[in-house]
């Protein structure tokens, strides 16, 4: 694998030990197994990549995980990170070394040469591999999408494709469901049930409200897995926890922004400062916020938002790297652009400082 490649998008994202138990979807995901493609499809919030995560590591067989980003629009870009998943899960360095030759001598690079020569590589292999493609939704790219579809089209029985995304792909996807390739999950089936909120609400999140008000508050989210839990965030500590649930209606963008006004407003002036100027890194950990802060301690930091369940997702079991919730970071990021809009080309710039600093030019450059 290269090594200009970010180790971090290939780890499958840690899950806290008290995450709701979904065994009616963990199953259905088992069963699309026998198919090429399973697209988990659903908004912000719905715990997509959660789920995924939480499944991937219940599940036997090769494992490879890529989480996209913008910069993969690039189709060059894309193939050497799609490669780079597989080279990371096999860790022997023979599924895919002819591609990358191919890649690397292509101008611009074939597309269909370098992944015909990657699908005779996984042709030759017995084991049952499972391939995510964390957050599908931001590439935009006809070249890619050709690319993915002749890949997907073409895959050996014994891998599967798992996409997680916010908007439907344009793949062809009705001709799949018509030959029995492809299982779907949608936002209908990601939403919570009653008995998975009351699990969620009274015991990962210790709220223990009454069952009447987790009715009411599921009812007013309809599921909605980023509602409760920034509804939960918001009750942590209140006296009267009915009148705010009472209280809790609206659309999804006003219910959003009166509750970021609340969740900030009461974390100290540094927590606010050290969200708001991080909002803009994909991935977090301490020395790469301590630059972009100016400050120091990030680490510790990024260690108490994750405790205080505060939207940071660990990357690793060592908790290392970090990212925000996407939800929680799109919000974030509109905060400081009305707050602090004077300050982002200079946090841009330290964090570019960073990033070359450590080896990592493609990301300095963006």
């Amino acid at each position: 694998m290269q090594t200009s490649l970010l180790a971090t998008k290939f780890y499958i994202p840690s899950t806290n030990q008290q995450l709701v138990p979904r065994p009616r979807l963990v199953s259905h995901l088992e069963e699309g197994l026998q198919r090429k493609l399973s697209l988990i499809s659903a908004p912000a919030g719905f715990g997509k990549t959660t789920l995924v995560a939480q499944w991937c590591r219940q599940s036997e067989g090769v494992l490879a995980w890529l989480s996209l980003d913008e910069r993969d629009n690039d189709l060059a870009g894309f193939l050497s990170y799609l490669l780079g998943g597989l080279g990371r899960a096999f860790d022997t360095g023979e599924v895919g070394q002819a591609a990358q030759r191919i890649l690397k001598t292509g101008q611009p690079p074939s597309a269909e040469a370098v992944l015909t020569s990657l699908i005779n590589d996984l042709s030759n292999l017995e084991s049952k591999i499972i391939y995510v493609l964390d957050d599908y939704h931001v590439i935009e790219r006809e070249a890619v999408h050709q690319a993915l579809e002749f890949f997907i089209e073409h895959l050996p029985p014994q891998v599967h494709m798992v996409m997680t995304t916010r908007v439907d792909p344009p793949l062809p996807l009705a001709r799949m469901r018509a030959r029995n390739q492809l299982t779907e999950l949608r936002a209908r089936d990601l939403r919570f049930s009653p008995a998975e909120s009351v699990d969620f609400l009274n015991h990962a999140m210790g709220l223990q409200l009454a069952e009447e008000d987790v009715v009411a508050l599921e009812s007013r989210t309809e599921g909605w897995i980023a509602g409760l839990q920034l509804a939960a965030v918001s009750m942590q500590g209140l006296e009267d926890t009915a009148s705010f649930i009472q209280s809790f209606t609206g659309s999804h963008r006003y219910i959003l922004d009166y509750l970021i006004e609340e969740v900030l407003a009461q974390q100290s002036e540094t927590v606010q400062n050290f969200m708001l100027q991080t909002a803009n890194l994909d991935h977090l950990n301490g020395s790469l916020c301590d630059m972009v802060t100016g400050t120091s301690g990030g680490q510790e930091v990024l260690e108490t938002l994750e405790q205080a369940n505060l939207f940071v997702v660990p990357l690793d079991n060592e908790r290392h790297w970090y990212r925000y919730h996407h939800l929680f970071a799109d919000l974030l990021r509109e905060r400081l652009q009305q707050t602090q809009a004077g300050q982002v080309k200079v946090l841009q710039i330290r964090a570019s400082d960073w990033y070359h600093q450590n080896g990592f030019n493609s990301e300095a450059i963006e």
